[in-house]
């Protein structure tokens, strides 16, 4: 069967591509600096440029991790029920901003003032959602919410409905299809589930790219199309891409106010899938192999995660302030960022349970037996 509940030998590529995409999160926040939209600290100069690959990162990050989530969620749900799942679920840029002036201390009695989201920071102080960490907040809201769907597509009939579902997405070209969602959530739904869209994108959004995940994930057919139209995929996702940035960044233009108004979200919707199949493609067929480089990777991806946006912007917070040129202060950041994230990794949590535990990782044991099948979706995680 294409869709089944017994367990499977653990994706490697699923492993690959979960690490690379929390790379490419990393790599996104550091060039926050120079873009043209705010942030939590901005560099004096900003660039066009870098605002493009902003926009362009947008279209595809965010949806890339939700969809691998909704891929492990699909294994995790063989460990029991849904207190099980659910244990396993459980288990300084206002000063910049010229919105407050004195020291940290002085700020600490306003940090419960007003809430703030990504993209407002006029808004308040307290990020609920815990800055970048809004990802998994967002997710283990989503699971809660569905689980009852994914309990039921686990089921005998459940998983008629995933072959199904699955066989036909596996026509040729069909998996193509699974944009209109997506367009159809944009027309139809207006409100908080929208917009609020840290990421690039609102709740619905990834609600839908999370449940998307899961089906694609249960159908070895489907999969195997994917891996097969990699290039096509490739080069559709190059040409929509290009079509919606030459769009937002012409919308000003009354040549192009129109058609931008028109096409934008399409184009986006359809870019957003043709990446994530080529991703998905690409390490399937180059990347279904383990190795000791990915077994500590894939154990460091939520830490990583975790740490990245601090660390990025207690060293961003000096060297944008540097009399030098931008592409060297962010080279700078990055060298210096990545091994200081790597060492509070290695040093600090990695060798110690209780942060491992705080960290949501499992214990270190002596002679630990080797992983399962495929993680939790909670224990391994990305964001805005």
């Amino acid at each position: 069967m294409n869709a089944t509940s017994n367990p499977i030998q653990r994706r490697y590529d699923l492993d690959w591509l979960r690490v690379l995409a929390i790379l490419s999160v990393f790599v996104y926040h550091s060039t926050r600096f120079f873009n043209l939209g705010d942030w939590h600290i901005k560099n004096i100069t900003t660039h066009v440029w870098v605002e493009v690959w902003n926009e362009f990162a947008t279209i595809w990050l965010m949806p890339v991790i939700f969809v691998i989530s909704g891929a492990s969620i699909f294994y995790a749900m063989e460990k029991g029920g849904f207190f099980k799942f659910l244990k396993d679920k459980v288990l300084r840029s206002r000063y910049t901003h010229g919105l407050f002036s004195g020291s940290y201390f002085a700020f600490l009695p306003h940090y419960f003032k007003g809430v703030y989201w990504e993209g407002d920071p006029s808004a308040g102080n307290f990020a609920f959602a815990g800055m970048h960490l809004w990802y998994l907040m967002f997710l283990f809201m989503f699971v809660l919410v569905l689980y009852p769907i994914f309990r039921l597509l686990k089921t005998k009939i459940g998983l008629g409905v995933l072959a199904k579902i699955g066989g036909f997405l596996a026509l040729p070209g069909a998996m193509y299809l699974l944009a209109l969602p997506l367009i159809l959530i944009d027309d139809l739904i207006n409100g908080f589930l929208i917009d609020v869209a840290p990421g690039g994108w609102g709740m619905a959004f990834y609600m839908c790219f999370l449940l998307t995940g899961f089906i694609i994930i249960s159908h070895a057919g489907l999969q195997e199309r994917i891996r097969r139209m990699r290039w096509i995929s490739f080069g559709l996702a190059i040409a929509s891409s290009a079509a919606f940035l030459f769009l937002i960044f012409n919308a000003q233009d009354p040549a192009y106010a129109v058609l931008s108004e028109e096409l934008d979200d399409p184009l986006r919707s359809f870019s957003a899938w043709f990446w994530n199949f080529s991703f998905m493609g690409f390490c399937s067929q180059h990347l279904s192999f383990k190795s000791p480089f990915l077994k500590y990777a894939n154990e460091a991806v939520l830490p990583f995660y975790i740490f990245h946006q601090t660390v990025l912007l207690s060293v961003g917070y000096f060297i944008v302030q540097w009399q030098i040129p931008d592409l060297l202060k962010w080279i700078l950041i990055l060298a210096i960022s990545f091994p200081v994230i790597m060492g509070l990794y290695e040093y600090s949590v990695r060798r110690n349970n209780v942060l491992r535990f705080l960290f949501g990782m499992k214990a270190k044991e002596r002679g630990m037996a080797s992983q399962p099948a495929l993680q939790p979706a909670s224990s391994q995680a990305s964001g805005d």
